[in-house]
């Protein structure tokens, strides 16, 4: 089969035409050069960009509904008659599974193609989805929508990878970019989204769109990706990735449940010293077997542990930032629900805009600069919301929502493109996966302490409470600041073609 390494190999500088069209031509031609020429083929799209959409479409599918349900646990707890606080496990299951299951899928696809392993979990996860509109109790709609993310999670390392095989190094910026977006923006327009999709068409259509959507990507991934190499006499290492799994999992369980159960009871506390003996044991792991899931040279490589804390840390200020304002803009300034959702639409809106261009800053000024930028930008977005006030203006409001979006639009991609050209191709997978897993961490870790740095100082103001927890998010935010300082950008060099 004509295979994605065969096609690195056949680059030429011959005229661009229409029939020319292939997987890497865009690549060899100026973007500026592109754009005269793009109105006038509206089929233009070539085979590289086209596979590109394929996947990320893939993983916006099984992303967008993690949180789209966020804003209507009253309304789906009458329905199924149970309690909202039953049906948190519906969030944070979901949550934790995409992202621990992610590094195992990373390296099932490094070893058995990518392909293989994204269309496999397009489609089971399709399958839960249609499962969960199904759902006739608390208990069913928590266990189809963990399975279901699950399967999902098999997106984000997959679509990474084809990425990095479809695009040189000094190109990776810019689709990088649309998959920070995918991974970051899908999440937080459910949340955006979810109370008025829910409203007009009701929870359980949600997961009967979903299912066939899936369904559609399933055909057309297998009719117009290609396979990626696959490594050969390797065994898949179950025990690290159970051990990693575990301490992941150990950890987001307990910041996320440790205010509800309190942070000195014995389940938090074990949980917490679980989760250490889990890592210390995966790292004892990776040092002995053969093919670790995890090679431990990179922890040892700047470009690849500096840009993952870094995401951790911009993720813990941006998502718990997310989660804080709303209720700041309605508790402590008694702003009508319409009124918060446009104003906190500005904050995914200026993420979508700024991403793409944000990867043409990239390309010229370097990984360092825009990442240092991006989380400058999510620390300035903080500090201006932590001051927000009764009679504070809506322009200003909208300011400090859409900083966060142009911080992250900024850093994500630059960040991303950092880890990927840091790591070998065989494992691009993984590498992607680990970073979705830092995401992912730092996004629970930061809405949960964020909101308890709020309510353990409500003594001091509703406000005042919010602002103290989003001062928090600047300190974190800051902390990524300072580690992206330290990071080499890609040297952007031309590209010989012979």
């Amino acid at each position: 089969m004509y295979s994605l390494q065969d096609q690195r190999h056949d680059r030429s500088r011959d005229t661009l035409t229409l029939e020319q069209v292939g997987v890497e031509e865009v690549s060899v031609v100026p973007w500026t050069m592109m754009l005269p020429r793009k109105m006038a083929r509206k089929v233009g799209l070539n085979r590289q960009w086209a596979m590109l959409i394929v996947v990320l479409s893939g993983l916006f599918a099984t992303s967008f509904t993690i949180t789209v349900i966020v804003v209507s646990l009253d309304a789906i707890a009458t329905d199924l008659n149970s309690s909202v606080s039953a049906l948190n496990w519906s969030l944070t299951g979901p949550m934790l599974a995409f992202g621990v299951v992610g590094p195992a899928f990373g390296k099932a696809g490094d070893l058995w193609g990518h392909k293989r392993v994204y269309v496999l979990g397009l489609a089971v996860a399709g399958v839960f989805a249609g499962l969960t509109a199904l759902a006739w109790n608390a208990a069913s709609m928590i266990a189809f929508r963990i399975l279901s993310a699950s399967a999902g999670a098999a997106t984000g390392p997959a679509a990474m990878a084809y990425i990095n095989r479809l695009f040189l190094p000094h190109e990776r910026v810019r689709p990088l970019s649309m998959w920070s977006f995918t991974t970051a923006g899908a999440p937080v327009l459910g949340v955006v989204l979810g109370a008025p999709l829910v409203e007009a068409i009701g929870w359980r259509m949600i997961f009967i769109v979903q299912a066939p959507l899936c369904v559609i990507g399933v055909v057309l991934a297998a009719r117009m990706l290609p396979e990626t190499d696959r490594m050969k006499d390797v065994k898949f290492d179950i025990v690290g990735s159970f051990t990693l799994g575990l301490a992941a999992t150990s950890l987001l369980l307990a910041v996320n449940r440790g205010h509800a159960w309190g942070w000195g009871s014995a389940p938090i506390i074990g949980l917490f010293v679980l989760s250490v003996v889990a890592l210390i044991a995966f790292v004892n792991v990776e040092q002995r077997v053969d093919e670790p899931l995890m090679p431990m040279r990179w922890l040892r490589t700047r470009n690849v542990v500096l840009p993952i804390t870094s995401t951790g840390l911009t993720n813990f200020a941006y998502m718990g930032g997310f989660l804080i304002v709303p209720q700041l803009l309605d508790k402590g300034l008694g702003l009508s629900a319409a009124h918060i959702g446009w104003l906190v639409i500005a904050r995914p809106l200026t993420f979508s805009v700024v991403a793409p261009l944000g990867s043409s800053f990239t390309m010229k000024v370097g990984e360092r600069v825009s990442a240092v930028l991006g989380a400058a930008f999510v620390v300035a977005s903080m500090i201006m919301l932590a001051n927000v006030r009764m009679g504070s203006s809506d322009f200003y409001v909208a300011i400090g929502l859409a900083l966060s979006g142009v911080g992250l639009g900024f850093a994500s991609p630059a960040l991303t493109a950092l880890v990927a050209n840091s790591v070998d191709e065989a494992n691009l997978g993984v590498a992607g996966a680990m970073q979705q897993l830092m995401s992912q961490l730092g996004a629970a870790t930061g809405s949960t302490i964020m909101v308890s740095i709020h309510e353990s100082t409500l003594g001091s103001g509703v406000a005042e409470s919010y602002g103290f927890a989003l001062y928090a998010g600047a300190a974190m935010a800051a902390l990524g600041l300072a580690v992206s300082w330290f990071v080499s950008s890609t040297e952007h060099r031309d590209i010989d073609t012979d």
